[in-house]
């Protein structure tokens, strides 16, 4: 989610693009953007321009209290329904999850609530700005459970066999070689576990430009590829996005 190898995104709209930046991190949700060089994804900021990488769309998230304008804005809770999403994860109490491509922490509190006083929510990001406004809202909102960090793009840096559930919001598509990653999320998976990843429709008016948007059929096979059994999950339960389910292959 959140720029990981590319980790969580929306986009503004109407709004300028954002400066270039290494793989994207987070990323949460605003208009889609139009044209060749009109208004991008997570746009906010004046002068920037959007830089696109070999494969996932890539980012500046660096404006932490910028962008959370439009993460945390109480509209976004109708679009993106974050009850039904972690309704949806089945979250063993006292369990670790993460949240990747965590962002300013739109879901944190959810999951937190979620894993209980004896679970964990690590909420990883790969930009640290981003990191150093989770933690003050983590403390802010007495969230002892939430554990915000800085994460490598190309590698979550999770314990093998250790996490319970992965929650990838919005971030799958600015991910750099989704396939390799998702072996090292696969790795990363207790026995029992899941990862879920919600993003985009194609035919949503938030989101990526249309050239970076990833339909669900494709996320399954990135999936896939990596050692995952993968499948789209209630593919209405969203108004804009669909849900994928993986859990690691025997």
């Amino acid at each position: 989610m959140y720029r990981l190898p590319a980790l969580v995104l929306l986009c503004a709209a109407c709004t300028p693009a954002q400066p270039a930046a290494a793989p994207a991190a987070s990323a949460e949700g605003q208009p889609a953007e139009h044209g060749e060089h009109g208004h991008g994804e997570h746009a906010h900021g004046e002068h920037g321009h959007t830089q696109h990488g070999p494969d996932g769309y890539h980012k500046d998230f660096s404006d932490a209290v910028g962008f959370s304008a439009h993460f945390d804005d109480p509209a976004r809770d109708a679009w993106q329904r974050p009850a039904e999403v972690i309704e949806h994860l089945r979250i063993p109490p006292g369990s670790t999850v993460v949240d990747l491509g965590a962002g300013t922490g739109y879901f944190i509190a959810a999951l937190s609530k979620g894993v209980g006083p004896s679970g964990k929510v690590l909420a990883l990001d790969v930009e640290q700005k981003m990191v150093d406004f989770m933690a003050r809202r983590a403390r802010e909102q007495q969230l002892t459970n939430v554990e915000p960090k800085l994460v490598q793009p190309d590698d979550p840096g999770l314990t093998a066999r250790s996490v319970s559930r992965i929650l990838i919001v919005n971030t799958w598509h600015h991910i750099d070689d989704r396939s390799a990653y998702a072996r090292r999320l696969a790795a990363a998976l207790a026995p029992g576990g899941e990862l879920w990843i919600v993003d985009f429709t194609l035919e949503s008016d938030l989101g990526p430009p249309a050239g970076h948007r990833l339909d669900a059929p494709r996320v399954v096979s990135e999936l896939e590829a990596g050692g995952l059994d993968a499948e789209v999950v209630e593919p209405e339960a969203l108004p804009k996005q669909y849900l994928v389910r993986a859990v690691a292959k025997p």
